[in-house]
Order: structure tokens, then C-alpha cells, then sequence
């Protein structure tokens, strides 16, 4: 996606640096396209003009999600968090580092999944080929993935011995579908959601139609 910026200064390198400014980026990314030259004064009879530019930056998909990502961090007054990313496939995946991680997780990761889509938003729009922004800090998805699967394993397990169902607390998408696999592998339970987002939960309870075969399918 290109962003310009018209900029003016004394000199054509002055007006180029103003522009830089204006869209945070350095003098080494931009192409440049000088739309008036500086005019010295002459004898204190004509007056002076300054030089105007245009700077026009090709952004890729991933310098604008770091851009966007870097301006929510300094509005939560996260600045000093270090950024680093890296490019898999469809998926660009960005891992905070620093202080004040414990802020950008919230509670049971609903800030950092809240970050991780409006970046997404912001990233993809306008563009024809989407791609996934995954946002992480110290493997904290990672581990929270293995403590779900961990937990629908077991409750799975013990639903199938009581013939009991088991309901969850309320969970995102990404971690419904997480819980729903894990079940999936336990014979003879089964796993479906119910409830209204924020809210929507899910259930672990033993398979009603189980003869060994296949397992149900539900929705997140």
C-alpha cells in the first residue's frame, strides 16, 4: 500500500526530511518527486520560495501492522516493549518483549487477543491477499494452548467415567476450537458450545450416539 506526504523546505533535502517525518519513515525508503526548486531572493527585489516535494513509500503488509502495533503499544504507555517478527507462510507473527507484559496479556489473554485483531484489521485492509497477524509475547499462547488441551483432556476423561456433563468458562474462538479437538480424541466424549459471544462456552460431555466410530462435529 503507498503513502505520500508534500512537504516544503529551504532546500529540496530540507523539504525530503520534513516529508520523512510526516509518514515516520527514513530518507532511504521513499522515492522522491521535487515539485518546485528553492528560489533565492535576488538583490531584495523578488522574494524567496522554498523547495516542495512529494515522497511516496511502498509499505508491506507486515511494516504496516509494526507500525500500527507500535502506536497502540505507546498509547498503553508501552513504549520501551521490543518488537520482533517473523514471516511463516500466510501468517506474520510479532513477539512483544519487555515490561509491562502482564498489561498487554489481560485476563486470560483477552487483551493481547483484542491487540492481535485490530492490527489485523488495520493491516489488511485494502489488501487482496489476507494474511493472518499472530501477536505473542514470551509464548503465552503457546503455553495457554497446552493448559487447554490439557484441561479438556482430562474433564473428557472424567465425563466419560461420571456421565456428566462438564461447561467450560467463557473462551474466544480460537480457544473453543482448541478445546474441541483435544475432546475429539477421547472416546466416548463429545464437546459443543453454547451461549451468546462474549460469553459462548463450551461443553464437555459424554457421547450420547458413541459406538466407537466417528465423533460428532460442532460448531465453535
Amino acid at each position: 500500500m503507498k503513502r505520500e506526504a508534500t512537504a516544503s523546505g529551504r532546500s529540496v533535502e530540507d523539504a525530503i526530511v520534513a516529508a520523512c517525518a510526516t509518514l515516520d519513515v527514513e530518507r532511504e525508503r521513499v522515492s522522491v518527486e521535487v515539485l518546485e526548486l528553492p528560489i533565492k531572493r535576488l538583490m531584495g527585489i523578488f522574494g524567496a520560495t522554498e523547495a516542495k516535494v512529494k515522497v511516496i513509500v511502498d509499505d508491506t503488509l507486515e511494516e504496516r501492522a509494526r507500525e500500527f502495533l507500535k502506536q497502540m503499544l505507546d498509547k498503553m504507555d508501552l513504549s520501551g516493549v521490543l518488537i520482533e517478527s517473523s514471516e511463516r507462510d500466510e501468517n506474520i507473527t510479532f513477539d512483544l518483549s519487555g515490561e509491562g507484559l502482564s498489561l498487554i496479556i489481560g485476563h486470560r489473554g483477552e487483551t493481547l487477543d483484542a491487540l492481535q485483531y485490530i492490527v489485523s484489521l488495520a493491516a489488511n485492509k485494502g489488501e487482496q491477499q489476507y494474511k493472518r497477524i499472530i501477536v505473542d509475547t514470551g509464548s503465552y499462547r503457546e503455553k495457554r494452548e497446552k493448559t487447554l488441551v490439557s484441561l479438556a483432556r482430562r474433564i473428557a476423561l472424567g465425563t466419560v467415567k461420571t456421565r456428566r456433563n462438564t461447561t467450560l468458562e467463557p473462551m474466544n474462538p480460537y480457544e473453543r476450537r482448541i478445546i474441541h479437538t483435544a475432546v475429539q480424541e477421547i472416546s466416548g466424549a463429545e464437546s459443543w458450545s453454547v451461549g451468546d459471544e462474549p460469553n459462548r462456552r463450551v461443553v464437555i460431555g459424554p457421547e450420547s450416539n458413541y459406538q466407537g466410530g466417528v465423533k460428532k462435529t460442532y460448531n465453535s
